[in-house]
């Protein structure tokens, strides 16, 4: 499992990722006080995508899409819509209460795909963290709290009228009892060494430390004497054969005083180093002149998610992130040999991970990972046309309500191959409920467009005998394509007339238009088994759902 979606992360979250399919989830949202860098990260036309400020606007601005996210949590989740009622009454209806609701219906659907062995770690700033931990105590339960990891980003920070800002805040929690830990060591500080492995017998084992052999309880059973030397009051902390053993490998320091007490050497080269602990001050933040730095404003360094992902899955399980920026979790997944699956909202990010994959480990779409996109902007509907074209045919199907030409059961996506010029079909019950007609959808993703595709729909039409005909296009049609489709006449119902071939861009089906049909008709297209999604959840049946307005 290697998925790389572009798109809104709740919604690609609720329909396309199975419940308890995930080992670890790791996610770094844009911060308040990161929340221009949306804006900023533009690309190398110094255009910026309208999903990145769409995106601002939804997490950062109190709207419509946090009364919808209120009423949502109000319905299914009670406890956790009481308790943000309450602080969004407290607060206001500002940026940080607006953050803290899309958040949580957010980490709600989180908690639902993780297993119940998973692990989750959510980065922030201190300005909401405490806010976010009381989110997730309810979430999770506060018995399933971990740890607070402190991550020291930088050195020093000049704040004239506080303590210098130089840290970030990392939440763990974990879904069950179970759960995967590994255990992680970094290496001896410097002068740790030197202060407590000054030994060395030339011997070429390297520095040693001395430790004590005495049992820390007594021990009536440990006491003897080795080879003159008498044991302390509690006894030998090993039985003779062990004594003997560490004797013959040369681990015992011997004084020359036999009134002296015996010691263990511990080679610093045999030492694991130091366990990690909550506070991470061992990985500095990425340099202007590091090596692996792409240009983001707020990529982590690929050695503190290596540390996450060792410390908390084994190889083969898999990693989430829903704000996959450049694909640092990514590509440390990849390297550690995890599975993964990526999303993100822009497709500038989406570029940027597809090229790091390339480069980094000679992963491409299709030949090494699954790339899927659900495009909320039009330059991501572009984008998606020029990179993946039969991608781009099955979203704008699908968002118009059409079903892929070719699909059976419970893919949806239909095939590639020879499609006799349906590329997808609306079937819609008029609105006597007398009458199922149908709709032929013809999608074009290239530059090269004219007339010529307009009149090969029209042949599509009358051979299928379709009441409408659609052609879908990623750019602008031509004045002749116009003219084209103004001549082929109108499909009628009860007196009124529609246009029998109706044309459709990307841009339009962004804004929210729809073929042209009766007012009322009802979309029965969907009136099948729910759709099986790539990562194993069934999709929502939408059932006989009302279709578009004339």
């Amino acid at each position: 499992m290697k998925f790389l979606y572009h798109g809104d992360n709740l919604t690609v979250l609720r329909d396309e990722i199975a419940a308890s399919s995930i080992d670890l989830v790791y996610l770094d949202p844009p911060f308040n006080s990161q929340a221009g860098y949306n804006i900023l990260f533009k690309d190398h036309k110094g255009d910026s995508s309208d999903a990145q400020a769409f995106a601002f606007k939804d997490t950062w601005v109190w709207g419509e899409e946090s009364e919808q996210a209120m009423q949502d949590l109000l319905v299914r989740y009670g406890e956790l819509a009481t308790f943000l009622d309450e602080t969004v009454r407290r607060l206001g209806k500002n940026s940080l209460s607006a953050y803290l609701v899309m958040m949580a219906v957010r980490l709600v659907e989180l908690h639902r795909v993780l297993k119940p062995t998973g692990s989750f770690y959510l980065h922030c700033d201190p300005a909401a963290s405490h806010y976010l931990k009381i989110v997730l105590d309810i979430i999770f339960g506060a018995q399933q709290f971990r740890n607070e990891i402190i991550w020291k980003r930088s050195s020093a920070h000049n704040d004239s009228k506080r303590w210098g800002d130089i840290h970030d805040v990392i939440l763990y929690y974990v879904k069950g009892k179970k759960f995967t830990w590994n255990a992680v060591h970094t290496p001896y500080d410097e002068k740790y060494v030197q202060q407590f492995y000054r030994h060395d017998d030339g011997d070429g084992r390297g520095p040693y430390r001395l430790s004590d052999m005495r049992s820390p309880s007594p021990r009536p059973n440990l006491m003897y004497e080795w080879k003159g030397y008498q044991p302390h009051a509690n006894g030998w902390a090993y039985k003779p054969e062990t004594m003997q053993r560490l004797h013959d490998e040369g681990r015992i320091h011997y004084p020359p005083d036999k009134t002296k007490r015996l010691a263990l050497k511990r080679f610093l080269r045999e030492m694991p180093g130091v366990s990690i602990q909550d506070v991470i001050t061992d990985i500095g933040p990425l340099s202007s002149q590091a090596q692996e730095r792409l240009g983001y404003p707020t990529q982590k360094p690929v050695s503190l998610l290596e540390r996450i992902i060792q410390a908390s899955s084994n190889p083969g399980d898999v990693v989430l992130d829903p704000f996959c920026g450049c694909g640092t979790t990514i590509s440390a997944a990849e390297k550690l040999g995890r599975a993964w699956v990526g999303i993100d909202v822009t497709h500038l990010s989406i570029s940027l991970i597809k090229e790091r994959l390339r480069t980094d480990h000679q992963l491409l779409p299709g030949k090494g990972y699954e790339e899927l996109s659900l495009p909320i902007d039009k330059a991501g509907a572009r984008f998606l046309a020029e990179n993946n074209p039969f991608q781009f045919q099955f979203w704008a199907v699908h968002e118009i309500g059409g079903t892929a030409f070719g699909a059976v059961g419970d893919d949806r996506r239909g095939k590639k191959g020879p499609d006799r010029g349906i590329d997808g079909q609306i079937f819609f019950r008029t609105p006597t409920g007398g009458k199922i007609e149908k709709v032929i959808i013809s999608v074009k993703a290239g530059h090269n467009i004219g007339p010529a595709m307009v009149r090969d729909l029209r042949g599509t039409v009358e051979r299928e005998a379709a009441a409408i005909g659609v052609l879908l296009l990623a750019h602008e049609p031509t004045k002749g394509m116009i003219q084209e489709t103004a001549q082929a006449g109108s499909y009628e119902w009860e007196g009124r007339t529609f246009p029998k071939l109706q044309i459709l861009t990307a841009a339009d089906v962004i804004d929210g238009k729809r073929p042209q049909l009766p007012a009322g008709s009802v979309n029965v297209s969907l009136e099948r088994k729910p759709a099986q999604s790539l990562t194993g959840k069934k999709g929502k049946d939408k059932g006989a759902t009302p279709l578009f307005a004339d």
